[in-house]
């Protein structure tokens, strides 16, 4: 009586292993020890991925995080960083960056030995509140850096203060070394408040004037002929520093009519032009739209919109040479754009209208001509267009 009950017992594990495995297409009992990593489309792509740690769960039941090392087909270990997204000391993903062709599925192997040290990258994705300076809330990568303005910031500048900014546009800082310089343009602000105004060391600088506009993925609500915006951040929280991924939060006052409560979470990836916006929003009244606007200065540069593919271009020169900027965005939930023009200073931007949402997603970047990235309008057009088709086009990444 015994031997069939043994039997039964095999046969119900293996037939709930079985409907385990159809179901979520996982075996529990196989180990998981690769990654794979597919590019649907027709050109090369050099990008971080991310790892939901819930799609790592039966590996790291029996390791430990600090102990995974990722390897590509070379058996060479890259450089990972683990991100805790809500702040809990849980790790919320594991990252890795991965160069793969067009059409292309590259097989990552996942070990954990804490003998393997992790590689230390060359260049870095960083961010951090800038207490030296006001409080400026600045982040850059191996290509780009951009800042924002804080709560210090502004009441110096209604005060008068013309060091100050009152703004909740967007600031770009002009790069072209792979470099990290925050640190750096800011330690020479000290001594000469001109320091990274001036292009003087072959580094890049700062001659980007945002004022009231947008800068470059500043937000607002179109209402009335009028752009209703919101003032400088509250506060801010650093999530992740790097090497691969910065993540942090701004939060802003209640601002424009409709009370609108404001959490804006940027994320910038080394070997990336653009960051990726996240704001959630709440508010006391229903808010007609969500506006993204880029700043046209003097209205003495070209734009080139694409509502149909979601991506929106200006390209203006400063100085001796020429940036590109620009904002992509799921096109879906575009209602209309336009480059509004005014002859009040700051007051002219491209303007994309976006479906009243309560979260609103978006990215925003730019290539200076002189970081050798681009040469021309259409070089910029093009990266454009490729970071249209890979939101539109995810890399897909398997655990196995």
């Amino acid at each position: 009586m015994k031997q069939p009950i043994m039997f039964m017992s095999k046969n119900f594990l293996l037939g709930f292993i079985c409907a385990i495995d159809c179901i979520f297409g996982v075996n529990p009992l196989k180990a998981q020890n690769s990654i794979h990593v597919n590019n649907p489309l027709d050109f090369q792509r050099n990008e971080v991925v991310s790892i939901p740690v819930s799609q790592l769960q039966s590996f790291l039941n029996k390791n430990k995080e600090a102990d995974v090392r990722i390897k590509d087909s070379e058996n060479k270990s890259l450089p990972t960083q683990w991100i805790d997204n809500e702040g809990d000391s849980k790790n919320d993903e594991l990252v890795f960056q991965v160069n793969i062709k067009p059409k292309e599925t590259k097989i990552y192997t996942l070990t954990a030995d804490a003998r393997i040290p992790v590689p230390e990258t060359k260049v870095t994705a960083f961010s951090r509140l800038v207490p030296e300076r006001v409080d400026d809330y600045a982040w850059e990568n191996d290509k780009i850096a951009f800042r924002v303005y804080g709560p210090k910031g502004q009441q110096e500048a209604l005060q008068g203060i013309k060091s100050s900014t009152l703004s909740s546009g967007i600031d770009i800082w002009l790069k072209r070394t792979d470099q990290p310089v925050i640190n750096k343009w800011y330690k020479g602000y000290l001594t000469d408040p001109l320091y990274y105004h001036k292009d003087t060391r072959g580094e890049g600088y700062d001659p980007y004037h945002v004022g009231n506009s947008r800068g470059t993925g500043g937000i607002g609500v179109w209402v009335n002929d009028s752009l209703q915006v919101s003032q400088n951040f509250i506060s801010s929280k650093t999530i992740a520093e790097g090497p691969l991924r910065t993540v942090f939060e701004l939060k802003y006052n209640s601002w424009s009519e409709y009370g609108i409560q404001e959490t804006k979470r940027i994320s910038l990836d080394i070997g990336s032009n653009f960051s990726k916006f996240e704001s959630t929003f709440k508010s006391e009244k229903a808010v007609p739209n969500y506006t993204i606007g880029i700043s046209l200065h003097k209205n003495e540069g070209e734009t080139k919109l694409n509502d149909q593919n979601g991506w929106y271009l200006h390209w203006e020169k400063i100085d001796d040479a020429y940036v590109g900027e620009g904002i992509v965005i799921e096109p879906s939930i575009v209602e209309k754009s336009w480059a509004r023009k005014s002859n009040v200073p700051d007051q002219s931007n491209v303007l994309v209208v976006t479906k009243p949402q309560n979260k609103l997603t978006y990215y925003a970047g730019f290539a200076w001509q002189k970081s050798g990235q681009i040469q021309n309008q259409k070089d910029w057009e093009n990266l454009l267009q490729r970071q249209s088709q890979i939101i539109a086009n995810p890399l897909i990444i398997k655990v196995k």
